[in-house]
Order: C-alpha cells, then structure tokens, then sequence
C-alpha cells in the first residue's frame, strides 16, 4: 500500500520529470483504443487503454488526481506493447512516458522486504552479470538432466505451483551445458563472399538458455556473407530493468553496452530478440540528458538490426536455397520488434520464400500474446486471457508451426501450444531456428 507520504512525493517527482509537451501531444481521438489489448479485455475501461492512462498521467501532474492504488494498478496492467504508437497521429511516444512514469513509482515508494529482495536479486544481483546467468541456466541444466525434472513430473510436485508455471515447466528448452556456455566465439568469418562486417548482440538469456538459437543466428549470417564479431564485454540490454521502474540500472548496463560496440568499425549490430533490439534502439532516449553519453547512443543506436532485417537486405533468401518438408505455417509478431523497430515485413519476406511450406498469416498476428517481458508471471491471469484469444487465431490457421522472433513470445506461445494439448501436433519455433532448420 502507497502511504500519503509517499504518494506526496510520487506528485512531486511526476511535476518534475513527467515530459508535459508529450502528455499534451495525446489529442484523445482514441486511435489507439483498438490497438490496446488491456482495454480491450478489461471490457473497454479507459483507465486501461494509452488514452486513459496519459489523461491520469497529465491528472497527476497538474494534481487533480492522486497517484494512488488504482492509479498504479492501472499502469502495472499496462504490458508496454507499445501498440498504440504506430496509430497515434501525434506521434506519441507512449513507452517513454509509461517507462517514467513507473520509474518515479518505483523509486519513491517503499517496497516490502520480499518484493525488495527479489527486487534486489534479479536486477543487481543476477541479469548484469553474465557469469551468474550461466550458473542459473546451469542449474537448470543439471534440474534437466540429472532425472529431478522426471521424478518432479511423477511425484506430481510441480502440482505445487500456480497451473501457468507448471505448464512452463514443460515448455522450457533443454539448455547446455556449462562448458557450452563458457566456450562463447568472439570471431566468426563469413563463409561466403564477405558483404558486411558486423557485430552480434548476444544477450544474456540469449546466450545461456537460447544458446543453440545463438548458434544459428550466426551461422545464418556466416552464411549471408557477414564477417562477426562478439564482443565479450557486453551485458544485458536493461530492457527487464527500464520496464520495471529501475532506470539509473538500465542506464548503466547502456552504457557498458555503448562502450562495447563503439570501437569495432562494424557496419551493423545485430540482434535476433525483439524486446533486447527495442530497448537498445532506445539508448539515444534513455541517455537524452548525459552530455557524455547521449551522441555516443545516437551512433548506437543507428547501427542496432535485426537478424531479418540485415537477411533480407543481403538477399539472403534468394542466394541460399530454403526447403522444408510440406507443412503450413504462421507468424506472431513480436510486439517491439514490429512496433518499436518497425520491422514486420522482412520476417514475413524470409518465411514465404522457404520451399515446401505454406505460410498463412494469422489474424492479429500483431496484438500481443501476453508475454511482454515477466508479464505473464507478474500478470497471469490477463496474460493467460490474451493467450487463449491468441491460440484461437493460431489454430484458425490450421498451421503445424507458429514461428516467433523473440524468446518470450517464443515461450508464451509453446505455453500455449501445451495448454491446448497441442503438443504432438503443433510446435513454436524462433525464425532463426526455422531458417537454420530449412537450409539446403
């Protein structure tokens, strides 16, 4: 519970940091109403769509309204989709103002102890540091491999659970092992005629628990004619961080990243997650008032890619021959890698040119499955809302495989898939992973 003293100083902050400009930019014409999964399935509440939350946000500041419970639930409801700015016609940057807007909470409210140590954990101690994350995964590994997972699954333990978790249980990949994750390439040539020389942004889960999807993302570009280069003192992107109201966090992982990449003379940086690419196209806002760092994220930030984008610009698909076996299959967009990146045609482009299968587009491929970073932990039962009326348009298209671009879709999809007892008949699968899959 917020105390009064607390929410004095939430209005405080919210006078002081909340961009006024951008909040009178929103012109209420309600575009972006039907865009707004939240609004939608709440049952059309305003204070769960972009509009309703930016006229609280402007409330706040001007201290007609109190920044209390329900304002607060209102903006955790919020899965930061960004949905609602491609729409917008005054080009409303909905995802600075909703990322401010919880850092202020964050910082001026006082969490209980356990929030605070978990807090603490995952963001401090565990996702900037990349040995950890190895050592997670690794324990994960050995949960997988060492016959617990299987007697966990038989003693009906993971009953214990909250139904979703248990059912992600299922859904998880089989991860390396640690010696894989340790042994990490920081140079990869282009195994055809050399057409660019870029870097590749690991990630940290990327690298650890999607290793294998790692693997052929580097191998597709090998293979498109690009010389890599890894650089090892990267770290985690802050996405996790900014979107949970830790932003001095994310600002210094940003920066770590900057100085990273800066110095390689590389055309492009790659990325093969939408949420990692969104966050870090995003630098340039996230360090606007840094005199020393703000150019230097502008330059970043120009370079930032994805693995479709940089396929199709080389041609990729029509130099390399793409075939699987006959089989239909679909496309969920990853919300920030279409909405915040602006990339939606170029997986679609790579899909259609794969021999041997059909792609049929789902309906609303472009809303949101629920994912959204931990979203679908924090948030189940919306999240699980969202998911239900994603897999009814995934099975109208009759497809056997539901391709992603980023690992939290991936899963939430997979979860899905095992929710609907689909698991012998369909499967959800990376595009990279699909890509590495159907080369000939």
């Amino acid at each position: 519970m917020t105390t009064l003293l607390e929410q004095e100083k939430i209005q405080q902050q919210f006078k002081e940091r909340m961009n006024e400009d951008e909040l009178l930019n929103c012109m209420r014409c309600g575009f972006c109403l039907p865009t707004c999964p939240t609004y939608i399935e709440s049952g059309y509440k305003e204070s769960h769509s972009p509009r309703g939350r930016i006229a609280m946000m402007k409330a706040v500041v001007d201290g007609i309204v109190e920044p209390d419970e329900d304002f607060e639930r209102s903006l955790e409801l919020c899965l930061g989709c960004r949905a609602c700015e491609p729409v917008c016609p005054s080009g409303v940057n909905y995802g600075h103002l909703l990322e401010e807007a919880r850092d202020i909470i964050n910082q001026n409210k006082k969490h209980s102890l356990p929030v605070r140590a978990i807090r603490k954990t995952v963001f401090e101690g565990l996702f900037p540091h990349q040995n950890r994350m190895r050592t997670m995964v690794g324990l994960l590994g050995f949960y997988q491999r060492s016959g617990i997972q299987t007697l966990a699954r038989k003693t009906g333990y993971l009953g214990l659970l909250p139904d979703n978790l248990a059912t992600m249980e299922k859904v998880l990949p089989k991860v390396p092992t640690m010696k894989e994750m340790k042994n990490r390439p920081e140079h990869l040539p282009a195994l055809t005629e050399k057409v660019h020389k870029v870097a590749f942004f690991s990630g940290c889960l990327m690298d650890t628990m999607f290793m294998k999807t790692n693997d052929a993302t580097t191998k597709l570009l090998q293979l498109a004619g690009c010389e890599i280069v890894i650089p090892k003192e990267q770290t985690c992107c802050g996405a996790l961080h900014g979107h949970s109201g830790e932003k001095d966090s994310a600002k210094e992982l940003a920066k770590k990243n900057i100085a990273a990449f800066e110095d390689l003379d590389v055309d492009f940086i790659i990325t093969n997650a939408g949420g990692c690419g969104a966050f870090l196209v995003d630098y340039d806002h996230l360090l606007k008032d840094d005199p020393v760092w703000s150019e230097r994220a502008v330059a970043f930030k120009e370079k930032i890619k994805d693995i479709s984008e940089i396929l199709v610009a080389v041609s990729f698909h029509k130099k390399v021959k793409l075939e699987l076996p006959p089989q239909v299959i679909t496309y969920q967009d990853s919300c920030h890698l279409r909405n915040v990146m602006k990339t939606a045609s170029a997986p679609r482009t790579l899909l259609g040119a794969i021999k041997g299968v059909q792609f049929k587009e789902m309906k609303e491929a472009d809303r949101c499955c629920g994912s959204a970073g931990i979203y679908n932990i924090v948030e189940s039962e919306m999240s699980m809302v969202m998911l239900d009326y994603k897999m009814v348009q995934a099975k109208a298209t009759h497809a056997t495989t539901i391709v992603t671009a980023n690992p939290g879709c991936l899963l939430q999809m997979q979860l899905g898939i095992e929710r609907e007892g689909l698991s012998g008949k369909m499967r959800g699968v990376h595009i990279v992973d699909l890509l590495a899959e159907a080369v000939k």
